[in-house]
């Protein structure tokens, strides 16, 4: 999917509001949009970032040892 970037907006900003997280899905943007690292931090205003379809992390279990 495309979205298009607002005023201000990082490609860490774009992944937050689209997947609603940043961890393990930013570098893959990077990897779907190959040109990108080149306008900045700041994106232009309007600037088009494929957002690659991205499975959901599978939850661990956790064991709790002492309570």
């Amino acid at each position: 999917m495309k979205i298009y970037a607002q005023q201000g907006d990082t490609v860490d900003s774009m992944c937050w509001r689209f997947y609603g997280r940043t961890a393990s899905v930013v570098e893959k943007v990077y990897d779907a949009n190959k040109n990108i690292a080149e306008l900045g931090p700041l994106l232009p205003h309007g600037t088009a970032v494929d957002m690659p379809d991205i499975a959901e992390a599978s939850v661990k279990e956790s064991l709790r040892l002492w309570d």
